[in-house]
């Protein structure tokens, strides 16, 4: 069996690029200043109000990464280290990379990626016109597919308090991809600063955090 692990980082448009209307129906329940800046600050996590920026892709068995991601300085330049590749690319290309090689897989490891990654994608997907080659959303209690570990460490949400990446990664002696400095949080500022480089290689650490995690899960979780 043949396995891809993944991960996405997106960023949000500026709230005032928005229509009126969109800009109203977001703020419609935020009463406070704090509120109304919580919701700009959180236009990332909606494909609708955001983009990817970045999609890291680990093979399971090689160990050989990429991460396709987009860049604003003139500076970076493709490369590769460590095993993975670094490739600058527009949204649409990063999507496009992803179909073409997620296709070649039996089955994907993610971490949230059925509450997130993988919906963000499907509808990133449509605004570009991309065609997915694979169905990333099959049914949530078949793993053959797609293994999402939240799912698992949660057991389906029965275990439903403090499990990020970072919490997991800590309690299971898992380097998390947060030791370097670099959170979630910090992309979309980052991106602003030109910082795409810094990103990329986040990205790339939540997905080797995320095939780690999955190995332990199965020799020490998993019946």
């Amino acid at each position: 069996m043949s396995r891809l692990v993944f991960d996405i980082e997106t960023v949000g448009v500026e709230f005032e690029s928005l229509d009126k209307t969109s800009q109203e129906a977001l703020l419609k329940n935020a009463k406070t200043e704090e509120e109304q800046q919580l919701v700009k600050d959180s236009l990332a996590l909606s494909p609708l109000t955001g983009q990817i920026v970045a999609i890291g892709v680990v093979d399971y068995d090689t160990n050989d990464g990429i991460v396709f991601f987009q860049s604003s300085n003139s500076k970076d330049k493709n490369f590769e280290k460590d095993n993975s590749k670094y490739v600058i690319c527009s949204e649409k290309e990063i999507i496009e990379n992803f179909w073409k090689i997620v296709t070649k897989y039996t089955q994907i490891v993610t971490y949230n990626g059925r509450g997130f990654d993988c919906p963000f994608i499907m509808l990133r997907s449509a605004v570009h016109r991309c065609k997915p080659t694979r169905d990333i959303m099959p049914y949530r209690f078949d793993i053959k597919s797609h293994i999402d570990l939240y799912d698992q460490i949660t057991f389906y949400g029965a275990m439903r308090r403090g499990f990020s990446l970072h919490m997991v990664s800590q309690a299971l002696g898992i380097k998390s991809p947060k030791e370097e400095g670099v959170s979630g949080a910090m992309v979309s500022d980052y991106f602003k600063q030109g910082k795409s480089l810094e990103i990329a290689e986040y990205c790339l650490r939540d997905v080797r955090a995320t095939k780690e995690l999955c190995e332990i899960w199965q020799k020490h979780i998993k019946l």
